[in-house]
């Protein structure tokens, strides 16, 4: 938010956990990892529940591949349920993204895009928006033995909401 400035990956095909986590990926590559040069983790906000709920194995497990691909601890805190509208960094954007789009006709993939990455405010807010061609498909489900091989670090406060998802241990 102190930047003022955000990403939105549209996709075409399923909301699921993976699409959330290629979202992500997408955004340290395109944006984070050039602002963000020497971070030494991530740090995520989620939604209590959908496709990067707290009780969404694949989230974890989608979450454990990224973290094992960028080398960095994500830190993950959900809010709790109902609460959705405390993610300040989701209103900031979106209630501006709406506005610059309010009365256009969404024809194609190309305007949706267009017009979400020329949203901007007087305050001087910028989006980058870019079009996930991913197929993502859902029911995929994750079973306990997997969900135990992640390496998740639960925190000492309501660990089911905030946890670190470390790059996988190294087999000896």
């Amino acid at each position: 938010m102190s930047r003022n400035e955000g990403w939105v990956s549209v996709g075409i095909d399923h909301d699921t956990a993976q699409f959330a986590v290629q979202a992500i990926g997408r955004w340290w590559q395109k944006m984070g990892s050039k602002r963000y040069a020497g971070a030494r983790a991530l740090m995520i906000t989620a939604d209590g529940g959908g496709s990067n709920g707290s009780r969404c194995r694949l989230w974890k497990v989608a979450l454990q591949s990224l973290a094992q691909r960028l080398g960095l601890p994500i830190h993950v805190c959900h809010f709790p349920p109902g609460t959705s509208k405390w993610n300040k960094i989701e209103h900031r954007m979106f209630s501006h993204i709406t506005q610059n789009w309010r009365g256009r006709p969404l024809v194609s993939h190309e305007v949706i895009i267009n017009l979400i990455a020329n949203t901007t405010t007087r305050e001087g807010l910028t989006i980058q928006a870019e079009l996930d061609r991913g197929k993502y498909p859902t029911g995929i489900k994750i079973t306990d033995t997997e969900l135990a091989q992640l390496n998740l670090k639960r925190d000492g406060f309501h660990g089911d909401w905030n946890y670190t998802v470390l790059p996988a241990k190294k087999k000896t």
